[in-house]
């Protein structure tokens, strides 16, 4: 019954890092995605091919 505790304590923790990464992540992916925007359209103000 113990060793049951342990791996379901160890399961959730897991889940927990998970989506404490993961939400992490989701913002980082937001900014990634604002600078390529702004990348693009400062080529594009430039007069050079954005892509």
């Amino acid at each position: 019954m113990g060793n049951l505790l342990y791996l379901i304590a160890v399961i959730l923790i897991i889940f927990w890092v998970i989506g404490f990464v993961g939400y992490n992540l989701g913002g980082l992916i937001h900014i990634l995605l604002v600078i390529a925007l702004i990348a693009i359209l400062l080529r594009i103000i430039q007069g050079r091919n954005p892509l």
